[in-house]
């Protein structure tokens, strides 16, 4: 939940976990916990525009960064698509050994 909103909610799919959520809602979701794109970024040691890139792109680094910081996982909720049932990203990316835990 984010700050009295249902995170399933802000998603823009019609069934649960069907499909990634639109890139507004991504956005909007960190400001409501009192969070930026790039403050996040910043926050993790990348550039202010990194994590607004994951917005577009595959990079599960910085996917990583916001899940987190919507108390949620990657996978589960925002970007669906771009992880296996397992949980792994599908294919390789920009960030991929980039400031990876």
């Amino acid at each position: 939940m984010v700050k009295g909103v249902e995170l399933s909610s802000l998603s823009s799919r019609s069934a649960p976990f069907t499909s990634d959520w639109h890139t507004a809602d991504i956005s909007a979701a960190p400001k409501k916990r009192g969070h930026s794109l790039s403050g996040l970024s910043i926050d993790h040691g990348y550039r202010h525009t990194a994590v607004g890139k994951a917005l577009k792109q595959p990079w599960p680094a910085l996917e990583r960064t916001i899940a987190e910081a919507l108390g949620t996982t990657p996978q589960m909720m925002i970007w669906s698509s771009r992880y296996d049932e397992e949980g792994a990203p599908l294919r390789a990316s920009v960030g991929q050994g980039v400031n990876q835990e």
